[in-house]
């Protein structure tokens, strides 16, 4: 187990303060994944496929239970969307303003990503509870309550009234349309006509 955690520990980047003492950075990318067992390749590559194959799956589990109806799974699917949003933007900020110490890295990454989980949470309660108390599940309306509720949210997380008005505004807008284009048939990308 030790030699594992060695192998590990000799991918690490070096501490940014003088506090602890430099790792040898001598391993290569193969060698690296050799060492954690696996075939391809390590790094940003990999994740990003990762990420890209997890969306429509999250946002399949969400679409397909219809509005109105189940509120807890359209929660638990919104709230799995919202994290893994919240899971990009928070490696982007760690690896465009890295931290001082992995302990701030930590914080900064489950700061958002659970910030984001709780903005999908209340996003697919609020929306699955309007359809059913208005007793209309395909109104864009329930979905810019929704989208409302989660700025709200996010407003209440940063103590701040104009991000919570804005992002009511702003969410609420975002999410009506997509209820709208998703009503209407709207595609985001166009297939190309040849």
């Amino acid at each position: 187990m030790s030699a594992e955690l060695n192998k590990v520990a000799r991918l690490l980047p070096a501490p940014r303060s003088g506090r602890l003492r430099a790792l040898p950075q001598e391993v290569s990318r193969e060698s690296a994944a050799a060492a954690l067992g696996s075939a391809e390749p390590a790094g940003s590559a990999v994740w990003a496929r990762g990420c890209a194959a997890m969306a429509p799956s999250l946002l399949r589990q969400f679409l397909d239970i219809p509005d109105g109806t189940e509120c807890h799974r359209k929660a638990y699917a919104s709230t799995g969307i919202g994290g893994a949003v919240g899971l990009i933007w928070s490696a982007y900020s760690v690896t465009h303003r890295p931290p001082d110490s992995v302990l701030e890295g930590v914080a900064r990454a489950g700061r958002y990503t659970f910030t984001a989980a709780a903005i999908g949470a209340v996003f697919g309660i609020t929306s699955c509870f309007s359809a059913q108390v208005r007793g209309k599940p395909d109104d864009p309306l329930n979905y810019f309550l929704g989208g409302c509720a989660g700025g709200l949210t996010l407003g209440a997380r940063t103590h701040n009234y104009g991000i919570a008005a804005a992002g009511c505004v702003y969410m609420g807008t975002a999410a009506a349309l997509f209820k709208m284009g998703q009503l209407e048939g709207w595609e985001l990308f166009a297939k190309p006509k040849v």
